[in-house]
């Protein structure tokens, strides 16, 4: 026996606690062979004697105690070790790791991770900032669980990618612009545009969509940090076009949003690995379904 095993050690403590090879036999439910076996494994291994007998009481040796000590602080960390996992299989806990661009983050995720706080507080949600197509790639490496993705995408093998928001793309434009009610891409084209990174899918929504009118103007920068871009907007610095996720104040005054001619939609699914998904995943994915639209 090259190992020692939990189970050898347990008997060890509690003939140890008993003081007796019998009633250790009764409480573990083994036979008094059994239970002298395990101890004599367990001498063999170590090399020396663990227990005496002395008028019938029996007494660890010294060597017997210190690994006594031992396996105390042994089998507490296996049954602890062992009653986490069982409070994660019940998705009483667990880690969630989720990616999705920084809007997602700031404006539709807190929505979720509030209901989950309050149904399973033992769940913790990791959030990374990532795009699409980075999010889709960690979760082919299983590094990702769950990925808020722009539509359309290709799931891939293994994968699988559930429609979960419709939102409208606005116009965020200075307010001293004085933009019309609705805004067009003949309107917009010709104004300083601040838009996102043209590796993004809504960079490709918003260039498709000017492409309708036949214009291919050139954004005055790229950003894939929405806050940054209405900051720059608010500072006189350009337009952009962004979907209105949620009930986000504009700081007052200095923004103008108007809905799109014709209109636009960005459009958000969920993506995961195909197959049964831990419990604690599936508590997020419950909390996320419930923003659906």
């Amino acid at each position: 026996m090259r190992e020692i095993s939990l189970d050898r050690l347990r008997t060890l403590v509690v003939i140890a606690d008993c003081a007796s090879f019998a009633q250790a036999a009764r409480q573990l439910n083994l036979a008094p062979p059994t239970i002298s076996l395990h101890v004599a494994e367990l001498e063999a291994r170590i090399g020396a004697p663990l227990l005496t007998r002395t008028r019938g009481q029996v007494r660890p040796t010294t060597i017997g105690a210190t690994l006594l000590a031992r396996a105390r602080r042994l089998l507490a960390d296996a049954d602890q070790a062992l009653d986490e996992v069982r409070r994660q299989v019940e998705g009483l806990t667990g880690r969630v790791r989720l990616g999705a661009s920084t809007g997602a983050i700031a404006h539709l995720l807190p929505q979720a991770l509030e209901t989950l706080r309050v149904d399973h507080p033992g769940i913790d949600v990791q959030v990374q900032v990532l795009t699409s197509q980075a999010s889709l790639a960690r979760l082919r490496e299983g590094t990702l669980d769950i990925g808020l993705v722009a539509l359309p995408q290709v799931a891939g093998k293994g994968l699988r990618i559930t429609p979960w928001r419709r939102d409208p793309i606005m116009a965020y434009v200075p307010a001293d612009w004085q933009p019309p009610a609705r805004v067009t891409p003949a309107w917009l084209a010709g104004r300083a545009l601040i838009l996102n990174d043209s590796t993004t899918q809504l960079s490709r929504v918003t260039s498709e969509w000017f492409a309708t009118a036949g214009l291919y103007p050139e954004a005055r920068i790229e950003l894939n940090y929405n806050d940054a871009i209405k900051s720059l907007v608010a500072a006189g610095y350009g337009a952009t076009l962004l979907p209105q996720e949620g009930e986000v104040r504009q700081p007052q005054g200095r923004i103008a949003q108007r809905p799109l001619r014709p209109g636009l939609w960005r459009q958000l699914g969920i993506a995961c690995r195909e197959g049964e998904v831990e419990r604690a995943t599936a508590h997020v994915l419950e909390a996320l379904g419930r923003l659906r639209q």
